[in-house]
């Protein structure tokens, strides 16, 4: 179903996609959207055991290509540095292709906002983290990635 990698020497092993998966704090998530036109959209996002989560408002382009195509895929640039001498870049990158669904029991959807705010706001106290989600949990909408395939890439240059 999903391409195999054509410079294979490139690829990343599953472990350094996950690494690159957990240090990135953003990433490209890429949906069909209106009338077949692509939307690839930036947003931050957590992953934990195969599965990526992602906060967004209750309505909208993202929520409403969802609905009519579950399947998505998205992007994490782990690493890009320019090499004007050579005219390339040195990169690491990282394509999850899967489903996503949106998280409607409020437990589950609770336990993925905590992740995300975990994440970008580590060091803030529980207690902070949890009046933040309370003061937008109305209006919040989480979703859900259950990753089906996952690929890296790297300049041949850092595989050496």
């Amino acid at each position: 179903m999903f391409r195999e990698m054509r410079r294979k020497g490139q690829q990343l092993s599953a472990e350094e996609c996950i690494e690159i998966l957990n240090r990135g704090t953003s990433g490209v998530l890429a949906l069909e959207g209106d009338d077949g036109y692509p939307y690839a959209v930036p947003l931050s996002y957590v992953y934990e055991d195969g599965r990526l989560y992602f906060h967004c408002a209750t309505s909208g382009h993202k929520l409403d290509a969802i609905r009519q195509n579950p399947k998505a895929s998205f992007c994490v640039v782990g690493q890009d540095q320019v090499v004007p001498k050579e005219y390339t870049s040195y990169f690491k990158s990282v394509i999850a292709f899967g489903i996503m669904g949106i998280l409607e029991d409020a437990a589950a959807k609770r336990a993925a906002i905590e992740k995300l705010a975990l994440k970008y706001a580590a060091s803030d106290s529980a207690e902070n983290r949890s009046r933040a989600i309370g003061d937008y949990w109305d209006r919040l909408c989480m979703l859900e990635m259950r990753i089906e395939h996952l690929t890296g890439k790297c300049a041949r240059e850092l595989k050496a």
